[in-house]
């Protein structure tokens, strides 16, 4: 089955994205999805990205722009949304940012840069169509673009086997009837089953009801 991710970020736009660290960022992840962007996610972000980083599915580039980077850090931004990417950029408003339009789903071209030393999924994979095996197709992409030492990590909502409350099973419900989730069936094993396809070491551990995961040693 040929999967895009077009769906998913059609959502982005000028508008939605003025309001998206508020709902998404303080609202939602406080109470629907149980998992502190100031205490969890944010903290994680600064422990995984690296010098050379590239960081895929952007939103609003809040966790760049909070992370405090040396000022040799460079930075290459990469979703299909060009609003999410120009948000982005103009957020972290360092010069020389790379911006790359891209599907996840595709393969890259040969020209894209390699060797970076840190890949950040964050928020992305919840919003992709298809099961977590699917989204495995993402990490084949995505660990050809590292370099051997390099970490790709990132967050994900899990689906209906989190047990979400009340306001997260109306989030849930809605969002993914709109299709901007896609991760009904997306699971702590389905994402573990998912990176050991393509990583010789993996971690996942679960925050809320959110997935932190991090994968190094791609496999061939």
């Amino acid at each position: 089955m040929n999967h895009s991710s077009e769906a998913g970020a059609a959502v982005y736009s000028p508008l939605t994205l003025k309001l998206y660290d508020w709902w998404v960022l303080g609202v939602s992840n406080r109470f629907a999805w149980q998992c502190s962007t100031t205490e969890v996610l944010q903290p994680f972000f600064n422990r995984h990205v690296g010098n050379r980083h590239l960081d895929v599915g952007v939103g609003t580039g809040y966790y760049l722009a909070n992370a405090d980077l040396p000022l040799s850090t460079e930075v290459t931004l990469l979703d299909l949304n060009s609003s999410s990417l120009e948000a982005a950029r103009q957020r972290y408003g360092r010069p020389g940012i790379r911006v790359i339009q891209h599907d996840v789903f595709k393969p890259f071209n040969a020209d894209h840069a390699t060797g970076y030393d840190s890949i950040s999924l964050f928020y992305l994979l919840h919003c992709l169509p298809g099961t977590m095996s699917d989204k495995a197709q993402v990490f084949a992409n995505l660990k050809t673009r590292l370099n051997e030492n390099g970490v790709l990590f990132g967050a994900t909502i899990l689906g209906d086997e989190a047990g979400h409350n009340g306001f997260g099973n109306k989030l849930m419900t809605v969002y993914n009837k709109k299709g901007i989730f896609g991760n009904r069936s997306d699971s702590v094993a389905g994402l573990r089953e998912a990176l050991a396809l393509h990583f010789k070491d993996i971690t996942v551990e679960v925050k809320g009801k959110v997935a932190l995961f991090t994968a190094r040693s791609p496999l061939a």
